[in-house]
């Protein structure tokens, strides 16, 4: 049979922080990893960009020959 007790304020804010205190755990245990990630990501991006732009540039660029006669 089901008992009738109210839920209290306390009694949800003790079972959120019983539940949200294991994801907090983890993800501050994982931000470094992240952080590296989202880092060398950018640096990668930049790199390619870089070298894509620099090809680019080299073939829309004139060759023009001065040849003495």
């Amino acid at each position: 049979m089901a008992t009738t007790t109210r839920i209290t304020r306390d009694d949800l804010e003790a079972k959120l922080r019983e539940m949200s205190g294991g994801v907090e755990e983890t993800v501050d245990a994982v931000r470094p990893k992240l952080i590296s990630a989202a880092a060398a990501g950018v640096v990668l991006a930049v790199l390619v960009s870089y070298l894509l732009g620099r090809r680019r540039g080299r073939a829309r660029s004139a060759v023009i020959e001065i040849r003495k006669v």
